[in-house]
This record gives structure tokens, C-alpha cells and sequence, in this order.
């Protein structure tokens, strides 16, 4: 088959891959908390125990078709179910856009798998496990290579992942958790050098904008934690699709500069 035949339908095809993906993410964010394996028993409603029809694991399409209730004990069915299947399915598709049928593809694709599970699993517990982090460094650094940047990558790492380290000495684990630190370092390794140093800033202003509304709203109070995964996760997605629109404040900022400076 030409590749010029399967080049449009990239983006659908890589999108369904991630449907099902995602169907699969949900049970790993279900299960590792518990200690359970994922991969088995099969697909199960855990309320009930009963085991679940091909139909019933359809991604989005079978949350739909049972009007979010298991078909056996009518217990609702989170919407987190087929948001992550969304989620992932368009990172997937967005990843066959942007990256093409290349090898950088195939690694955006894992490295965009893996964090959507820290998202919800940090949101859940507050928690990132290093069962996730490992394999978010593999495919971040399977990206640099696969960009032929891998001696920027190292660097990249080393500088977010040592940025994040001082927040956590500095505040002793209070303001920054050592899981944290070890994404940022993860995350780092698939990025350029200047994305690296960005990933810290964006992440950090992105986590502000979160924050302070929530404060300001009384559903947390100052001293509850937040978990910071998803700021971290948030600002890789920016950073490795739309890296002109992480880029565009300081742009904006250094145009600024030059021309109050620079001008006659």
C-alpha cells in the first residue's frame, strides 16, 4: 500500500490506536493503587464482579450505548472513562499530524500514553510511581533520538530535573514531591534544551493560573497539597506540539525589550 494512500488517514487511524489505548489506561490508573495486575483478570465492572462483553469494551461507544450504568448492577460508570479514551485517542491523532509516520511519532505516542495515566493517577493520589516515570523517560528519550538531539536531551533533563530537585531541598518535600522531580527530569530528556528550561516556567505558570482560582474559591486552602503532575504534564503536551505558543510570551516579552532599549 502507497504511503501517499495511508498518509491522510494517519491522523484517524492513529486516533482509534488511541482509543484503544485509552481503554487500556484506564485499567492500569484503576488497578496499580490496588496492587491488582493489568492484565488479569479481564475487563470486569468492579461493583459487581461480572465479567465485561466485547460490546461493553468498545471505547466511548459502549459508555454511550449504556448510558454510563454497568449493564448487570446499573452502577454508574465514571465519564472519566471515555475522557480518557478521548484524551488519549486525540494526543494520538494530534502526534500523527504533527510527526508524520516517523519513529518520533511512534515515541510521542508512548511518552503522550504514559502521561495521561501520571494526570489522573496524581490527581487520584497525589502520587507519581516510578513504574510511570521509567518508561516516561524511555519514550521521552526515544523522541530525542528519533529528533537527533539526543547530548540536547540529556541536558534538558538534567536542567529541569535539577530545577525541580532545588524546589524540593529547598522547601524539604513540602512544596515540590521527589516524584515530581523525577518527571520533570523524565519529561526533560525528550525535549530541547531551551524547551527544557521553558517546560519549568510554563509548568509553574500553568500551575498558577490553576491554583489560585481553587484558593481563591475555598475548595482548597493554602497549605492543602496540589498535585503538580498535571501542571508538569500540561506544559509537555505544550511544549512538544505547540511549542510556539509556550514560546510566544517570552517572544512577545523580548520584542517588548528591544524595541523600549533598542529603539532610537
Amino acid at each position: 500500500m502507497s504511503l501517499d494512500i495511508v498518509k491522510p488517514a494517519a491522523p484517524v487511524l492513529a486516533g482509534l490506536v488511541g482509543l484503544v489505548v485509552g481503554s487500556f489506561l484506564n485499567v492500569v490508573v484503576h488497578r496499580v493503587p490496588r496492587g491488582e495486575s493489568i492484565v488479569f483478570p479481564g475487563s470486569h465492572c468492579p461493583h459487581c464482579g461480572r465479567d465485561l462483553t466485547w460490546w461493553e469494551n468498545v471505547p466511548v461507544l459502549s459508555w454511550i450505548g449504556l448510558r454510563g450504568r454497568c449493564f448487570g448492577c446499573k452502577t454508574p460508570i465514571s465519564p472519566r472513562y471515555p475522557l480518557v479514551e478521548l484524551m488519549t485517542g486525540a494526543l494520538f491523532a494530534a502526534s500523527a499530524m504533527v510527526y508524520g509516520l516517523t519513529p518520533a511519532s511512534l515515541a510521542v505516542d508512548g511518552l503522550c500514553a504514559v502521561l495521561v495515566a501520571v494526570l489522573f493517577f496524581d490527581l487520584d493520589h497525589l502520587l507519581i510511581p516510578d513504574s510511570f516515570s521509567l518508561p516516561c523517560a524511555i519514550f521521552a528519550f526515544a523522541f530525542s533520538l528519533a529528533q537527533h538531539r539526543a547530548l540536547a536531551g540529556l541536558e534538558s533533563g538534567v536542567i529541569a530535573g535539577g530545577a525541580f530537585a532545588l524546589v524540593h531541598l529547598a522547601t524539604r518535600g513540602r512544596g515540590m514531591g521527589f516524584g515530581d522531580v523525577k518527571l520533570a527530569a523524565a519529561i526533560g530528556l525528550g525535549l530541547p534544551v531551551a524547551s527544557g528550561i521553558a517546560l519549568i516556567v510554563v509548568s509553574f505558570a500553568v500551575g498558577a493560573i490553576v491554583a489560585l482560582p481553587v484558593v481563591a474559591a475555598g475548595s482548597r486552602g493554602r497549605r492543602d497539597a496540589l498535585p503538580f503532575g498535571p501542571f508538569l504534564v500540561t506544559a509537555a503536551y505544550l511544549l512538544v506540539f505547540a511549542p510556539a505558543l509556550a514560546f510566544g510570551p517570552f517572544d512577545a516579552y523580548r520584542r517588548w525589550m528591544e524595541a523600549r532599549w533598542l529603539s532610537p
